[in-house]
């Protein structure tokens, strides 16, 4: 399992990564996010490797404010769906929480979910996030890990 950046090689395998259609309502499209990216240099698009093949993306944000150490946000995360069911999008993000605490000390890295959606609530949990209450814009529950 390997996070790398987005690439001019794996472009096209990136996009091409598809949700089950169930999924779709939950993360925005890979394209998309890339050309969000493109526009927010504090955005970090990365592309998930499982024994060298393309299976999943991933995208987070660092942010410094009144001084203190740094934030982050993780606010995408896909597994193709011929990939899913494998440990890949918890591995995944045990990668990006790595690489988060490589880059030194951190405020708190949050992530948010749609409240109804049961399993993103298990999932995050269970790598450490706890709820900290609903985002005002979104309606979306906000949990974080606290550095």
């Amino acid at each position: 399992m390997a996070l790398k950046d987005v690439t001019r090689e794996n472009f096209e395998a990136v996009i091409a990564l598809e949700l089950a259609p169930s999924q779709r309502d939950y993360v925005a499209d890979n394209l998309y996010s890339l050309a969000e990216a493109s526009f927010h240099p504090t955005y970090r698009p990365r592309v998930i490797y499982c024994d060298g093949e393309v299976v999943g993306f991933l995208m987070y944000e660092s942010f410094e404010h009144d001084g203190g150490p740094p934030a982050y946000n993780i606010f995408r995360l896909m597994v193709d769906r011929h990939h899913q069911g494998r440990g890949i999008g918890y591995r995944a993000m045990q990668c990006v929480l790595d690489e988060i605490r490589a880059q030194g000390p951190f405020e708190r890295i949050a992530i948010c979910y749609v409240p109804t959606n049961q399993v993103a609530r298990a999932f995050y949990a269970s790598l450490g996030f706890q709820e900290t209450g609903l985002s005002e814009a979104t309606g979306e529950v906000i949990a974080e890990i606290r550095g």
